[in-house]
């Protein structure tokens, strides 16, 4: 239940930690006082016993299983795997300066994974004593050895296209 009182400036009320009465003071106070009060009503079910209650199931972060999946993946993996998500990532960039639709969500959710699978990446580097400078040139080096191809979403809308050229071939013969 809410209680409403508007404050005067003679009448403004001070409240101080621990005690439950107004203290009146002069004061320039022009405004509105708004005090709630909460009932105690303690639920049927929380009554129950803690004995008798089962366990709950704790399920597992959606991040936490994808981190143990990206974990569970090979370091040549990964590095495939971040090539396609950084071609997937220039796909969207093109999508949005050529203004068609698309999601701009993905954008923060494939920097995410690209940035959760060259976190693990360097974590394993650092269990093999990698250094940090080392592991720079090892990257630099990496970069260089990429062959350009296009992204997964782009192959897969030219099987498409090719599937769809075939099938009015198809009913064109």
């Amino acid at each position: 239940m809410l209680s409403l009182s508007i404050a005067t400036p003679g009448t403004a009320a001070i409240f101080r930690r621990g005690t439950a009465s107004a203290t009146s003071t002069s004061s320039s106070f022009h405004g509105v006082r708004i005090q709630q009060q909460v009932s105690a009503r303690v639920p049927a079910a929380a009554t129950i016993s803690s004995s008798s209650r089962k366990p709950s199931v704790v399920m597992m972060s959606k991040r936490e299983a994808e981190l143990k999946e990206i974990r569970s993946k090979t370091t040549e993996q990964l590095q495939e795997e971040v090539v396609d998500l950084k071609g997937e990532l220039f796909m969207l960039r093109l999508q949005k300066s050529a203004r068609n639709e698309f999601k701009s969500s993905d954008f923060r959710r494939m920097k995410k994974q690209v940035a959760r699978m060259l976190t693990v990446k360097r974590e394993r580097e650092i269990k093999e004593g990698i250094k940090k400078r080392l592991s720079r040139k090892l990257d630099r080096q990496w970069k260089k050895s990429i062959v350009p191809r296009p992204p997964p979403s782009l192959k897969k809308l030219q099987e498409e296209e090719a599937a769809e050229e075939a099938a009015e071939a198809a009913k064109s013969a």
